[in-house]
Order: C-alpha cells, then structure tokens, then sequence
C-alpha cells in the first residue's frame, strides 16, 4: 500500500511540475540528488569496509564469543520460557552479539534461527510468543558498541570527528533497550 502511497506522490509532483512549466526545476533536482547520493555512497563504501574488517577481526579473534559469555547469564533471566533450550538461547545471544559489534550482516542469520528455534517451542504457531516479541524488541534497540554505519555516513559527509558519535550512541541504545524490555515485561502481564 505504501508503494502506492509514494508513487502517488512522485507521479502528482512530477505532473504538477510539469503542468506549471517547472519541469527544468524538477529535471535539475533530480540530476543534483543522484550526483550527491552517488558520491555519498562511493565515500561511504570505503569507510564501511573498513569498519566491517575490524569487526570481522573482532569475529575471528574470540571477541563476540567473549561477549556471548558474557551476555548468557543475563539473557537467560530476561527470557523465561526460551532459557531452557540451549539452541534457542545460542541463536539469541550470537543474534545480539553480532548486533552489538556492529556485525549486521552476521546477525540476520542468527535472529532468524533464533526466530525458527523460539517458533519451534512456542504452543500458539502462528501467533508471536512473548519470548518472540521481547527477542524483537531487543533486536530493534539493540545496545550498539560500534555504530559503523553512522560512523561511515558521517566520514562520508566529511566530518572531522565521525567517531565521536560512539558514546551516544552506547547511551542512547542502552537506554531504547532497557525502556523497551522494561515495557515488554509489563505488557507480558495484560496481554
């Protein structure tokens, strides 16, 4: 629906751009938007590949393996019912991991067997359990130590620090991640 939405939206600018005589303008935007978008994406690609070396380096060296150890404990009291299969939990803790060291590529493999272990515990199929909806949550806000992308997009764009982000970056997700488990615990009991 909403590819309908937008392709409404275009098709009736364009038009109406076109209908006042302000096709050129139109025209022009658009060659100035591909031209800055395209150097954005060729300086962001170098930056990108670099931050993702280093946590494939952070991979390779036991680094997420530290981190999943660490992570366990904690993950096994905030998830109740999956706790007590061990395929489900691993899935979840390389999942987060993976999303902690900035390794998105590496986690969606994780979060989607972590989705078919809890899918394959849940009583209801067909109908998200609570584990689900926390896992997915947690996904979403998940706490970032390397924020790569933000990283690259920001030395893409010429900034002069583009790393500082990191430390608001590890605040602001910390806390999206503690809010959102606190009100999935709290929903868990009315709905």
């Amino acid at each position: 629906m909403i590819n309908y939405i937008w392709f409404f939206m275009v098709f009736l600018g364009g038009l109406l751009g076109i209908i006042l005589g302000k096709g050129e303008i139109i025209t022009k935007a658009i060659v100035e938007a591909s031209d800055s978008t395209t150097k954005l994406i060729i300086g962001f690609i170098g930056t990108m590949c670099f931050w993702s070396g280093t946590m494939k380096v952070a991979e390779k060296s036991g680094l997420t393996n530290k981190l999943a150890n660490i992570l366990k404990p904690i993950l096994k009291k905030i998830f109740k019912d999956v706790s007590k299969d061990e395929k489900a939990l691993g899935a979840i803790v390389m999942n987060i991991t993976a999303n902690m060291l900035g390794l998105s590529n590496a986690a969606t493999p994780f979060g989607i067997k972590a989705m078919e272990e809890m899918d394959r515990l849940n009583n209801k199929k067909g109908v998200a359990s609570n584990d689900m909806v926390l896992f997915l949550v947690i996904n979403a806000a998940c706490i970032q130590f390397v924020p790569s992308t933000i990283i690259s997009i920001r030395a893409a764009e010429g900034s002069l620090n583009p790393g500082i982000i990191i430390l608001p970056a590890i605040l602001s997700t910390a806390i999206s991640c503690l809010v959102g488990i606190i009100i999935c615990k709290v929903l868990q009991k009315y709905f």
